[in-house]
């Protein structure tokens, strides 16, 4: 397990942090949270999680709001979202300006996911 690289995925729905997490257990040390604001939380207490998926829309903190906020003080981690919904204006800019690498479509393709993952470690 130590070996493992951890990664964070956010979402404000227990049955995808659950889905998440069986399908990529075997890959990663995976972490879940159900808000941004937890999101925030389990990055101060982890520093070694290499990467961030989270999930666009949540109550509260949106998943770009999230990564706003966690990019202040984490610059260095790899940020990704995830969505139900297409692609909006929002993501498409955080697209350009790099403040997420990737933007993946809910249901979750676990090639794509785990292939971008491997990209950005190498």
């Amino acid at each position: 397990m130590a070996d493992k690289i951890k990664v964070l995925y956010i979402d404000d729905e227990l049955i995808n942090t659950e889905l998440f997490k069986i399908n990529f257990e075997d890959y990663y040390r995976v972490i879940t949270a159900e808000s941004g604001r937890e999101g925030l939380e389990k990055l101060n207490k982890n520093d070694d999680i290499k990467l961030i998926i989270s999930d666009m829309k949540m109550p509260g903190m949106n998943g770009l709001e999230f990564i706003t906020k966690a990019r202040e003080k984490f610059p260095d981690k790899k940020y990704f979202i995830l969505s139900g919904y297409d692609i909006s204006d929002e993501i498409e800019i955080a697209l350009k300006e790099k403040v997420i690498l990737k933007y993946f479509k809910k249901p979750f393709n676990m090639d794509q996911i785990n292939m971008a993952i491997q990209e950005c470690l190498d």
